[in-house]
């Protein structure tokens, strides 16, 4: 179907005015520069973008405005609490849907034909049209320590200037597949409607393989790492949950998010130190802590595959996070089903595209092979921090002489690939063997919880032994686990010596 204009940005002029001293352009037109810049780069062409630029500080719905809205694709409103009391913006949004419904649907598949741009939160949307009052939207401000709102702008700094410029093109991407569709559109449903129908079929979804993903909410300070999470999952064409704005109102809250994770193959909850929005009910619980509850539930009963990403150093001031926080480092309970992610975005993105591929790609099982025979030779994966490498010669040196493989963590490369590298060693061996030497107490803890995890894995195939080895530097952690000791402890902070590896070797090579 065969538009003038690719977009109409609807705006109110007062939102245009600089905010600066010195400032030239106000933040409409600097975004519709960005917005313009962007777009062309999905479109592959130069895109059509109308906005009424005139600047006599007024608005007013004249007839240019009216000619304008059916001729556009998309219409592109920017939210304030100026433009909803705004008769004229309030106006233009109720014409444009109005034309919509004689020129294609007011829908692209099941995403409307409007972007909400949300320059400023506003207390509520009741001057917008009902469907529009449906859809998510797009933040474009920021949320300070204090939690007070304010709009992005690249003047506030270069951090800033970055999470706007990735707003801009996850927007961009939106509009140019939403455009890309509608022109592909036949024109023909649109010229049989009869004279005053009220809205045509929309563009049906395209139908995709791809793994539905669930990305958890999340509170101010996840805020911009979950964007760059969703934008690229959107531009690779997964499917991205929640889709529309979740109740606040805690029952039909848990309700959405449970259909929600009913349809999806993954869940992705990224924790900071903010605990974020409490749904108003009796629990007076953190969305952030209830998300993660029931997307357990969902991996008990159905196998959801699970990522948490909680950033190494975070702590918080509150105390009810601090504890969630605590409980998802300490307790694997609170992490069924999921991967810890405890390392920079990076990683995380990498973790998520391994989850991925592992979801569109099942691994076939590996068959038994002669290794289950008793004494015949074990696969060991000696586990240890990247300082230890060394000092772990003399152990892994042992291993092989009694003609065992040995293989150690990969330090070094891609992130992603790494983590699918360690993931793949930690599956296919025979027995763990922990090297707890320069490795600190949150770095063991992370290591046997990951063994736990395991464990649930390989029910057809256990481990055939899991031992500890302890070495200097002598702490009260590793003391700790000498005096009460513990099952599957090796003291090495004398030295190696062969005979206190005898009760690894014994369960591993009877096994």
């Amino acid at each position: 179907m065969a538009f003038e204009k690719d977009l109409f940005i609807s705006y109110t002029h007062n939102d245009n005015k600089p905010l600066f001293e010195g400032q030239q352009q106000g933040w409409i037109t600097r975004f519709h520069k960005a917005l313009d810049a962007h777009l062309s780069l999905w479109l592959g062409k130069q895109p059509a973008i109308w906005r009424d630029d005139k600047l006599t500080g007024l608005d007013k719905f004249d007839q240019e405005i009216h000619d304008q809205l059916p001729k556009s694709a998309m219409l592109v409103s920017v939210i304030s609490p100026r433009y909803l009391v705004s008769q004229w913006c309030t106006e233009e949004v109720r014409a444009f849907c109005e034309a919509a419904a004689v020129s294609g649907g007011d829908s692209v598949g099941n995403r409307l034909r409007i972007a909400k741009v949300i320059m400023i939160p506003v207390d509520n949307e009741d001057p917008l049209p009902a469907p529009m009052r449906q859809v998510l939207g797009y933040p474009f401000y920021f949320v300070d320590e204090q939690q007070r709102p304010i709009q992005l702008d690249p003047a506030y700094g270069d951090d800033k200037a970055q999470m706007y410029n990735l707003k801009i093109a996850k927007l961009a991407y939106d509009l140019s597949q939403n455009i890309k569709k509608l022109e592909a559109a036949p024109i023909a449903a649109a010229a049989a409607a009869p004279s005053g129908a009220s809205t045509l079929p929309s563009v049906p979804p395209p139908v995709s393989s791809k793994p539905v993903v669930y990305l958890a909410q999340t509170a101010y300070d996840c805020r911009d790492a979950r964007d760059q999470i969703e934008a690229d999952l959107r531009t690779q064409g997964y499917t991205v949950l929640p889709d529309k704005p979740l109740s606040n109102e805690e029952d039909d809250y848990l309700a959405a998010v449970r259909d929600l994770l009913d349809r999806s193959k993954l869940s992705i909850h990224l924790i900071g130190a903010a605990p974020g929005l409490i749904p108003d009910g009796p629990t007076q619980r953190p969305a952030i802590a209830l998300q993660n509850e029931l997307a357990i539930e969902k991996s008990r009963s159905s196998g959801l595959a699970r990522l948490i990403w909680l950033p190494e150093r975070v702590q918080s001031a509150n105390p009810v996070q601090q504890q969630f926080i605590d409980s998802l480092r300490k307790d694997a309970s609170f992490q069924f089903g999921a991967d810890l992610i405890a390392a920079d975005l990076e990683a995380l993105k990498g973790a998520v595209y391994s989850a991925l591929r592992k979801l569109e790609q099942p691994p076939k099982p590996k068959p038994a092979g002669s290794s289950a025979l008793p004494g015949a030779p074990r696969s060991v994966y000696v586990i240890c921090d990247d300082d230890d490498r060394k000092p772990s010669l003399a152990v892994r040196k042992f291993l092989k002489s009694r003609g065992h493989g040995v293989e150690t963590p990969v330090f070094e490369g891609d992130a992603a690939l790494i983590r699918r590298a360690n993931d793949d060693q930690l599956a296919a061996c025979d027995a763990v063997l922990i090297y707890y030497g320069a490795g600190d107490p949150a770095w063991y803890r992370s290591v046997k919880i990951e063994l736990r995890k395991l464990k649930g894995t390989r029910s057809e195939r256990p481990l055939m032994a899991e031992y500890t080895y302890l070495d200097g530097p002598r702490t009260s952690d590793k003391q700790d686990l000498i005096d009460l000791e513990e099952p599957g402890v090796i003291n090495g902070f004398e030295g190696f010596a062969e005979a206190r590896m005898t009760p690894f070797l014994d369960q591993m090579e009877r096994s």
